[in-house]
């Protein structure tokens, strides 16, 4: 039996795999992603989405399918995206619109214009979506090790859904061998071929 693996084995295995997509590749997976949450989410119905911008030079989901559908279709869920923090450690989230600034961080990440006024604090998100590089059988997932979304998904409400997307077409691996306290599992997985729901 093979050993339980690490976040840092899947870290290496999957960013590799990710960078090897083509644009037209991460584009078309893209609008996959899209269509499968909006097939198995009540996504009109939610009043708060926490969506990320995506990092283009890693090959991220590039969330902006979800966003402008949302937007074309006029509904009514209102979204808010993430802000790094000068701590570094840290995510605020400020609602997005068609209208709002938008600067890039120093990892090359869009990020919302912070604006007091259009804060929107964890507690309002009816649903959050969460990138990742791989996720488990029990929905832990494997990011970059930073730790951001895990602070940010302590201070959601406890009925607020964590659904990650996932690049690859891969399904949930075996159990992490290095799961912390800190570490808050998704409820769902959304990959270019289907949901895993956790």
């Amino acid at each position: 039996m093979l050993p339980p693996p690490t976040k840092a084995a899947l870290r290496r295995a999957a960013l590799p795999r990710r960078l090897a997509l083509s644009p037209a590749e991460v584009a078309r997976r893209s609008e996959q992603l899209s269509a499968q949450l909006f097939t198995h989410f009540p996504v009109a119905t939610w009043r708060w989405l926490h969506v990320f911008l995506p990092l283009a030079a890693k090959h991220e989901p590039d969330t902006w399918w979800i966003i402008h559908r949302i937007w074309t279709e006029k509904l009514l869920v209102r979204l808010a995206a993430p802000m790094v923090q000068p701590d570094g450690i840290s995510l605020k989230n400020y609602e997005l619109t068609s209208a709002t600034p938008l600067l890039t961080n120093c990892w090359g990440i869009p990020e919302p214009a912070a604006d007091p006024a259009a804060e929107v604090a964890p507690a309002r998100f009816d649903a959050v979506l969460v990138p990742l590089l791989a996720v488990d059988e029990r929905g832990q997932r494997v990011g970059y090790g930073g730790g951001f979304y895990d602070r940010l998904l302590a201070q959601c409400r406890p009925e607020t859904q964590f659904i990650g997307l996932n690049m690859l077409a891969d399904a949930p691996g075996l159990a992490l061998a290095d799961v912390l306290p800190t570490d808050v599992p998704l409820h769902a997985c959304v990959g270019p071929g289907g949901v895993w729901k956790f």
